[in-house]
């Protein structure tokens, strides 16, 4: 291969610990006729990153190898059947993978423009968790004005866009987190309320906060003991999105409260999902939620950004569940954009 054919990536070279995270010449990805090239300026670190470090997380048949599934950053080219972008623009995208890279093929119809106001590094931090709240929550759990909505893990990645999305749509979130600090944070982003799970009951917070109703929609990133809170914090006719299971992917249900209540249990995962269902998110985000973005008091997420090669401190940060908001890998291009 010569330089031109090659850039520097973030691969995993054996399954483990952050440290087989390692920054390695790599074969620049090929432009599909239906794809965008995008030269990366950041990437954000997301749970399923972790999972296919770890080795219990494969990517789909036909994805990248490595790592990263949202990116920001300008457009290098584009392929014969693609007319909406040119080279030079701002773009920030969920990919099939590869995004911890100087250059990442994504298909069109999952590239967005970047917000107005927004830097790259901050944009990286938004399609994954944007796009997975939308599929979930909103496309398929429908969310809509006058609901509310128990967000676990409010103040991470998932649980914020959580809140600011189902603000955008005039539903109301009430934050469940683990500190003053993430309380504040969560009230931030527009949380009516927000429950400590190390100090308060979320049952009882949450039934005295919808005057004894419970809530109408429930994202839960947990699993393991926290299906049965969820299911005893909802009111009649609830829906319970599980996004995630980071406490344990079994669970003991209660059956009869279930059907009592008549609610409804879905999962999901993003990555697996087709080309043609991702541009649908894409479209349903440009439409309805994107233009809330750009608005000046719009309040950004937080991100904690890593340098490129300091992919193992980022992912360590990660693991340790101990931040707020959003962790980014920013490339050298980025450093500089």
């Amino acid at each position: 291969m010569t330089p031109a054919d090659t850039m520097h990536a973030i691969a995993i070279t054996a399954p483990g610990g952050p440290d087989v995270l390692q920054r390695q010449p790599w074969p620049m990805p090929p432009c599909g006729p239906d794809e965008v090239l995008i030269r990366v300026a950041a990437a954000g670190v997301n749970g399923p990153d972790l999972a296919q470090r770890r080795g219990v997380y494969d990517p789909p048949p036909g994805a990248s190898p490595l790592p990263g599934l949202e990116v920001a950053g300008e457009v290098a080219a584009t392929g014969a059947n693609v007319s909406q972008w040119q080279l030079g623009d701002r773009v920030m995208a969920l990919t099939n993978g590869g995004g911890y890279a100087e250059f990442v093929a994504v298909p069109a119809g999952q590239v967005l423009p970047v917000p107005e106001g927004w830097s790259l590094a901050e944009a990286a931090a938004l399609p994954e968790t944007w796009f997975t709240v939308t599929q979930t929550l909103v496309l398929r759990a429908g969310l809509a004005s006058g609901m509310s909505v128990l967000v676990h893990g409010a103040a991470g990645g998932i649980g914020g866009a959580a809140i600011q999305i189902a603000t955008i749509l005039g539903a109301r979130a009430i934050a469940v987190v683990s500190s003053p600090a993430k309380a504040a944070y969560a009230t931030r982003l527009g949380a009516v309320a927000t429950i400590d799970y190390t100090t308060e009951d979320i049952v009882a917070r949450t039934l005295a906060l919808t005057e004894g109703r419970g809530v109408d929609r429930v994202l839960d990133i947990i699993g393991g003991a926290m299906a049965q809170t969820n299911i005893e914090a909802c009111a009649r006719g609830a829906h319970i999105v599980q996004v995630s299971t980071l406490d344990g992917g079994n669970a003991q249900i209660p059956l009869r409260t279930l059907m009592a209540k008549q609610l409804t249990l879905s999962g999901s995962t993003l990555r697996p999902q087709t080309a043609a269902t991702k541009a649908d998110i894409a479209d349903h985000i440009r439409t309805h939620l994107l233009p809330a973005l750009s608005a000046p008091d719009f309040v950004k997420p937080a991100i904690t950004p890593f340098p490129f090669d300091q992919a193992p401190a980022a992912h360590r940060a990660m693991e340790a569940r101990g931040h707020i908001g959003k962790l980014v890998l920013v490339t050298p291009f980025g450093a500089r954009a």
